[in-house]
């Protein structure tokens, strides 16, 4: 289901930017099992994992939510904070314990607009993984109807 992410933010962001980022970073933990979002609520924060596992899960009516992958250490969870209305798109769950770096999404705005080489440093780090989870959405939802679509 999960394949190793070519968008850590080690990889895309230069030590500059990822510097400025980090700076405005919080250390927070979620206990295994804790829900970090739901679709539908506002998007005020993000956070990069620097240890455990979150699973990001699309709900579908009269099942489970559907996990859609696994993110690890080095990895953005939340990219909808960035886009109005600012409301989340997918779930958010800790399937591990996790050690993250929390990030006010209200501040990183305003550091974006006020510098735009970093603006569009983190605007096109968080477009490559909104790219990315949406192919991971697509690919998991062939997976989940495509049998019933030839057994029908």
């Amino acid at each position: 289901m999960s394949t190793p992410s070519p968008i850590r933010i080690a990889a895309v962001l230069s030590t500059e930017h990822r510097g400025r980022l980090m700076s405005h970073a919080r250390e927070v933990n979620f206990p295994e099992g804790a829900r970090i979002f739901d679709e539908g609520t506002r998007a005020e924060s993000f956070w990069i994992v620097r240890s455990g596992t979150v699973t990001l899960e699309i709900p579908v009516p009269g099942r489970r939510p559907t996990p859609i992958e696994s993110l690890g250490p080095g990895e953005l969870v939340g990219w909808s904070w960035l886009f109005t209305p600012y409301v989340w798109q997918l779930g958010a769950e800790a399937m591990t314990p996790v050690r993250a770096y929390e990030f006010d999404a209200t501040t990183v705005r305003m550091l974006m607009d006020a510098d735009p080489a970093f603006g569009s440093a983190v605007g096109h780090w968080v477009g490559r993984v909104l790219a990315l989870r949406l192919h991971q959405t697509r690919t998991r939802l062939f997976d989940l109807y495509a049998p019933r679509l030839a057994a029908g």
